[in-house]
């Protein structure tokens, strides 16, 4: 079965859809336990802090999955509820990628089993309810999406530009109230917003956060201030994601209609192919970097559809620059272009999209980098590598100090051997190499100040000075300057990576 993308100017709409939901869990859900991903830390406890995602020991969690398409197509085009394998096998060979998140997307009709909808209800809430169980038990967590919707007795057979106001506030309410105990699901509220004949406009922005009647759509919205909402009154907790305009690929004014929120556990969902309109670094930089560093970004779909994955990885590298989530689109076995789809088949053989996914994964933990890897550096002293007063402008202070689990204590390890924190890199000042130099937080540029290569004697060595990452004098004072010294193989030089 195919399933087609959207673009920007001919976007081709995708079968991508998210299951609705009223009738309050009629079946037993089962709680998780214990969760633990291979190559990572726990996803159970999920929470915002700062502009971090963090588990419930107050680990920096990165989510990198995939999006695994069907639930929100078949139970209204006959074919059952999945598409495709969901069994242990089948997540065994996801995990295998190196992953720690699956996005399952959801139809609003078959979840509250109105307009015809079939499997629908009880059997469509259960059957889902059971494919999270089992990929929270490999380690993973959940992302459900609204995906697919309509107003009225319209059926839910495609994508439509809001959430409507007629199903998709029960829809949550109902999707809430079972999942609620489950701290390893999160909430997408829609897939790809598209308000306004799919402009960034402020008319659209307002539609987004305030719903009501909108332009360019045809059927009374339910805002996302409605939607989140209607989570927190259902008793959930869990972090909630909201997508930007042009089909989630818009971030222009997405921190200053951002929705309210009591628990303070938001992110931001990024959508990112090749025929998007934000495309480029250039874009990156002045519209997604700003958000990322005041709330969680999670790309919740990234791809291209030219069989290739030459975009996706310069994508893949920014988000790693960056400390954000991402998750490639999709697991299905169609084509690599128009869906476009990793696997060719569901012991996870990739196609030629797919394997620059896997494989960048992969890098990321070979070299110490992706999965689990962003968390505190232990300093000399017993102190941890720190970024002054937690400030993010470039030229600020990378020094030692009491570990406190803060952001500005959070450093991710890519692939690239560049360490991240607050969305810049630990940089040589002035890119120099002599003995004594002082190291700084600064924008990320592929210098050869920035590179650090973990050395098996602890050590963080600068292949381009031929230095090492230093403690000054062994003084393990708070704020002490870090610089980096002819490497000497001594406790002043012995950095612990997360």
């Amino acid at each position: 079965m195919l399933n087609y993308r959207k673009g920007t100017v001919a976007r081709y709409l995708l079968l991508c859809g998210l299951v609705a939901a009223l009738a309050l869990g009629a079946f037993a859900f089962a709680p998780v336990h214990n969760v633990a991903h291979a190559d990572g830390p726990s996803v159970t406890g999920l929470h915002v802090q700062g502009n971090q995602l963090v588990n419930g020991s107050g680990q920096t969690i990165r989510l990198l999955g995939v999006d695994h398409s069907g639930t929100e197509f078949a139970c209204v085009q006959g074919g059952g509820i999945f598409d495709g394998q969901t069994d242990d096998n089948a997540i065994a060979a996801m995990a295998a990628w190196h992953i720690n998140a699956v996005r399952v997307p959801l139809n609003e009709d078959c979840w509250l089993a109105i307009n015809g909808a079939s499997p629908a209800g009880g059997t469509y809430q259960q059957a889902i309810a059971d494919y999270v169980n089992r990929l929270n038990n490999h380690g993973l967590a959940v992302i459900l999406d609204l995906h697919w919707n309509a107003p009225g007795g319209q059926e839910a057979k495609g994508q439509q530009p809001m959430p409507d106001e007629d199903h998709a506030p029960a829809f949550w309410s109902s999707v809430a109230s079972y999942f609620k105990g489950n701290s390893s699901v999160l909430f997408d509220l829609y897939n790809e917003p598209y308000p306004d004949n799919n402009q960034d406009t402020t008319a659209g922005w307002q539609c987004w956060r305030d719903g009501g009647t909108c332009s360019g759509v045809s059927y009374p919205v339910a805002g996302m201030q409605q939607l989140v909402n209607v989570v927190r009154q259902a008793g959930a907790s869990n972090v909630i994601m909201l997508g930007g305009l042009e089909y989630s690929n818009a971030f222009s004014q997405w921190l200053a209609y951002k929705p309210s929120d009591p628990d303070n556990n938001l992110a931001a969902s990024w959508h990112s192919y090749n025929f998007n309109l934000c495309n480029n670094q250039g874009c990156w930089n002045s519209t997604i970097a700003p958000v990322a560093q005041q709330v969680p970004v999670i790309a919740g779909e990234i791809g291209e559809n030219d069989c290739g994955h030459g975009y996706i990885d310069q994508v893949m590298s920014w988000l790693d620059s960056h400390g954000i989530s991402y998750l490639g689109w999709t697991w299905n076995t169609w084509d690599c272009s128009s869906g476009p789809a990793l696997i060719t088949n569901y012991n996870g053989t990739p196609t030629a999209f797919g394997v620059g996914f896997r494989d960048h994964l992969a890098a990321l933990v070979g070299s110490g980098g992706g999965n689990g890897t962003t968390g505190a550096i232990s300093a000399p002293g017993g102190k941890c590598m720190d970024v002054a007063g937690a400030n993010s402008t470039s030229g600020t202070h990378v020094q030692e100090w009491d570990c406190n689990g803060t952001n500005a204590q959070a450093w991710t390890v890519a692939s690239d051997h560049t360490l991240h924190a607050l969305g810049k890199c630990l940089d040589i000042i002035g890119n120099g190499t002599a003995g004594g130099t002082k190291v700084e937080l600064w924008d990320c540029n592929g210098v050869g100040g920035q590179q650090w290569v973990p050395q098996s004697n602890g050590a963080l060595l600068n292949p381009q000075s031929g230095r090492c990452l230093d403690d000054p004098g062994g003084n393990t004072a708070n704020g002490t300057q870090l610089q980096i010294w002819d490497c000497n193989n001594l406790w002043p030089q012995v950095f612990k990576l997360p």
